[in-house]
């Protein structure tokens, strides 16, 4: 029987490199024991839950979104809660809330690091959701910072099926990314191109979906110049193929059949 893929979002933060040599992305590596895609580098991301949908179809709590050439099905538009999904699953793994308080962006100075590191720390134990601590600090989630960048299903033949939205976002200048050291083992800033010619080298194990998504950002010079290109540019769905055969098994895209991902 085919299983159903699950709803779920990933958030590439971006900055700036400090000598303007391009972007950083924030990445984090996966545990060794993880059942799901052990021991390799991925964005922060996860499956959207019952409270993140219910949080996307409150009118105060998220910011509206407008109409997007990325997205003009509506695949990514409030109420599905793959938005506050995607900022959930950022602050769980990457410890960065986009959000907006008393109409400024978050910033989370020195007295206010304890705090949010136990809202954290909640959140990752299940004692807490996101809605407990929207509603505690008077937040409203930044849910139009989440640029659409792409689509992706997993294939039909894997047991874990995952129907994911990738997103850009900037990194906000008052918050420090921060792996969580339960789910993840590591967190790094890393240029696009650099972690594709680490990954070449054999020192940077990502998975296919991540692999396209660095190769896709990393002709880009600025965040600004990543962040634009959102905004005329259609977001495709992509579902890879699956294929059995001597040494696999292998996954590819149609458009690029000759490129082949051994699994």
């Amino acid at each position: 029987m085919v299983m159903q893929p699950r709803l779920a979002a990933t958030v590439m933060l971006l900055r700036n490199t400090a000598q303007q040599q391009g972007i950083e992305i924030f990445m984090v590596r996966r545990v060794v024991q993880s059942e799901f895609m052990p021991d390799i580098y991925v964005f922060p991301g996860g499956s959207a839950s019952a409270v993140d949908k219910e949080l996307e179809q409150s009118a105060t709590l998220c910011v509206p979104l407008e109409p997007s050439a990325a997205d003009p099905e509506g695949r990514t538009a409030l109420g599905s809660g793959v938005r506050a999904a995607a900022i959930r699953e950022l602050f769980e793994e990457g410890n960065v809330l986009l959000a907006y308080q008393q109409q400024q962006l978050l910033a989370i100075g020195a007295q206010d690091v304890p705090r949010f590191a136990e809202y954290r720390q909640r959140l990752n134990a299940r004692g807490a959701t996101l809605l407990d601590i929207v509603q505690a600090e008077h937040l409203v989630l930044a849910t139009e910072q989440l640029a659409y960048f792409a689509h992706w299903i997993t294939p039909e033949q894997l047991p874990r099926r995952f129907d994911t939205h990738f997103f850009l976002a900037v990194a906000p200048m008052e918050q420090e990314a921060l792996y969580d050291q339960l789910e993840t083992s590591e967190g790094l800033w890393i240029r696009p191109d650099e972690a594709l010619k680490r990954f070449a080298e054999g020192t940077f194990p990502v998975a296919f979906p991540t692999y396209h998504q660095l190769r896709d950002l990393a002709p880009f010079t600025t965040v600004q110049e990543a962040l634009a290109a959102t905004r005329t540019r259609y977001v495709p769905t992509y579902q890879p193929i699956w294929l059995e055969r001597e040494g696999g098994p292998f996954v590819y895209l149609p458009e690029d059949p000759d490129f082949l991902w051994k699994l």
